[in-house]
């Protein structure tokens, strides 16, 4: 994949390389740099855009992914907590049942 700041880079050294070894008159030489400048600053705007689209759209998507993983893992942890109290409510009868048969020996 090409990336966009290599392109850019590209267009500008193919400017600052035709200003080099241009044969034209100074003055068609600085509108033609003029329009390659702005070309550039036009594609750079461009992929500006672009990247901060891309950006915006991948944060979307991670949010969402968060939000789904975190009522996942809400879910669990409240049956992880219920079978935590179901087994304390548990060990606490047996105690009870201890409990009671000190009682009736004191």
């Amino acid at each position: 994949m090409i990336h966009k700041g290599a392109i850019v880079l590209g267009l500008i050294i193919g400017a600052g390389v035709g200003v080099l070894l241009a044969p034209e008159k100074g003055s068609r030489t600085r509108d033609n740099l003029k329009k390659e400048g702005k070309d550039i600053k036009d594609q750079l705007v461009t992929d500006f855009a672009e990247v901060k689209d891309d950006v915006s759209k991948a944060t979307k998507s991670a949010k969402e992914k968060l939000k789904v993983e975190l009522k996942d893992i809400a879910s669990k942890t409240s049956y992880k907590t219920e079978q935590a109290i179901t087994f304390i409510e548990k060990q606490l009868a047996i105690l009870k049942e201890k409990n009671k048969t000190l009682q009736q020996t004191s």
